[in-house]
């Protein structure tokens, strides 16, 4: 088994590498970092979604150096490839100087002309962009050590197979020239023969990443309340033996720590722990002991229960075959299984990939409300209220109290409001929908309008918007209500019960590479 400290990394990218999350390569990873380190050229055939960015981006982001000049360039077919690249090898540069510019069309290219005037080491660019300040002269790329063709088959299908050719006459011939392809056309065959050195290939089989018949389902949530979601569904659920996903070691003694303190029978898993300690959790959670084993991906690894009923993403995985290895948990021994993933607003997107990628039939659920889980819990409090009776050990101050109130309201209701009200904070409040309250925005019925700060300006057409909302929260385009677009800002309708999840997404995000702020809109004659 590889894990990233494995790899000849400066203690810099793998401090990035671990407050990214990840702990063990996926499969394109493992097979290409230690290929590209060497320094040959290399073909990597694999999906969006396999991790390929970082299979790339960690060697590159290593290789370079703080000098003031352009070493390496990544060209993609599209400007959202290009930003997200770019936003990922920030992320993989935090603790080197690494200047990383992702440059694109519809985007100001005087603002461009600045950044580059000021010194990057990383460009990102669509071929068209990147040629157009070629001819301007405003991009050099004679001190090019690295040339990185991402998604070449898209590029080939938008005709950009020329302007590569053009590009590439404008760099040396002493390059490392990495390519990434979802599929082999002749063209891009043509490609690699005539501008790479003896590259070696890498693919990542489709087998590896097809889910297994296993029920899937899927929570949004925010960030803020992923613990009290997460309880509300284990108490709704009758979970025999689950294993509780985290991305860290650092996340799973948190949530071990919680839920414990919550009075769940939990206990963590991960590669910290000696070889006695794992062994003890391990024969705990085989005896039943604890119902819950809270893990990061590599501890997970080799663990062969065949009753575990539940598998929960509390972290969503970073590419598809870290999901399909995670839910492999369950459904074991002809068993009946379920696999239930947490996803914030940020994360929509790579839930989508994963669905995409493994062809699995994902189903939306709304987190339990506090009245379903009390119902569900409604056996659990009967019998401990019988045990508190038939002892006798109510303390004087509470039958004071009832019968104080009993003069007032019937004993069956004070009973039933007492533990409404035990239950309400044992619960922890307001819900994820509760939490967020917009106001009269001047919506149709039923729907909240938002106010976004771009508009014409930024190219923004309906159907843009009305995709990155869709992707972004996972309901259907139609859902999306009136859509107003002026020059300078836009106002938007969505429905009221994903209208927190639409706040959190897209103030987090751009659109044509405008940075979003947006917020509830006023209603209409009000300022």
């Amino acid at each position: 088994m590889t894990i990233f400290s494995d790899f000849a990394l400066h203690k810099t990218v793998q401090q990035a590498i671990f407050d990214m999350g990840f702990e063990e390569p996926s499969p394109i990873q493992a097979a290409c970092i230690p290929k590209i380190l060497e320094g040959g050229d290399l073909i990597g055939q694999a999906q969006t979604g396999t991790g390929k960015t970082a299979a790339f981006g960690i060697p590159l982001i290593e290789k370079m150096t703080p000098a003031n000049k352009i070493q390496a360039i990544i060209l993609t077919p599209t400007r959202e490839l290009a930003i997200q690249v770019a936003g990922e090898l920030r992320r993989i540069a935090k603790y080197k100087k690494i200047r990383t510019l992702p440059i694109y069309g519809g985007q100001s290219i005087s603002h461009q002309i600045r950044a580059l005037k000021q010194g990057v080491q990383v460009v990102i660019g669509t071929p068209g962009r990147v040629l157009d300040h070629l001819r301007r002269k405003t991009l050099k790329l004679d001190s090019v050590s690295m040339l990185v063709l991402d998604e070449a088959d898209e590029m080939l299908d938008m005709g950009f197979i020329e302007d590569i050719e053009t590009i590439i006459t404008h760099m040396t011939d002493e390059r490392q020239t990495l390519l990434f392809s979802a599929t082999m056309p002749y063209e891009i065959k043509r490609l690699a023969t005539r501008y790479m050195k003896n590259p070696e290939t890498v693919a990542v089989s489709r087998e590896e990443v097809t889910a297994p018949l296993i029920e899937q389902v899927y929570y949004k949530v925010f960030d803020r309340n992923k613990v009290e979601s997460l309880c509300r569904i284990l108490d709704s659920e009758d979970v025999e033996l689950g294993i509780i996903f985290c991305r860290t070691k650092r996340g799973v003694d948190e949530l071990t720590e919680v839920l414990q303190a919550r009075g769940y029978l939990a206990d963590g898993l991960h590669g910290d722990l000696s070889q006695a300690q794992r062994d003890k959790v391990m024969h705990s959670f085989r005896e039943g002991t604890i119902e819950l084993l809270i893990a990061t991906d590599v501890a997970a690894r080799g663990i062969d229960v065949s009753n575990v009923s539940h598998v929960i993403n509390f972290d969503i995985p970073q590419d598809p075959e870290s999901y399909v290895h995670r839910i492999g948990r369950t459904g074991r021994a002809g068993r009946k299984g379920i696999a239930m993933t947490l996803v914030t607003p940020r994360e929509m997107r790579q839930l989508t990939i994963i669905q995409k990628q493994t062809k699995a039939d994902v189903i939306s659920r709304s987190v339990p409300t506090q009245e379903e889980v009390a119902e569900r819990k409604q056996e659990q409090l009967r019998e401990q209220l019988v045990a508190l009776l038939e002892t006798n050990e109510i303390a004087d101050m509470y039958e004071k109290l009832v019968e104080s109130l009993s003069d007032q309201f019937p004993p069956s209701k004070v009973a039933a409001a007492a533990l409404h009200l035990a239950f309400y904070n044992e619960s922890g409040g307001a819900s994820e929908e509760e939490s967020y309250n917009f106001g009269e925005t001047g919506a149709a019925k039923g729907m909240v309008r938002f106010f976004l700060n771009v508009g014409r300006n930024a190219n923004l057409k309906p159907q843009d918007l009305v995709k990155e909302i869709s992707e972004s929260v996972g309901i259907p385009g139609k859902a999306v209500g009136r859509i107003d677009i002026f020059e300078s800002f836009t106002f938007v309708e969505v429905p009221e019960e994903v209208a927190p999840f639409v706040y959190e997404a897209l103030r987090q995000t751009r659109i044509n590479g405008k940075r979003i702020n947006l917020e509830p809109a006023k209603p209409r004659g009000k300022k």
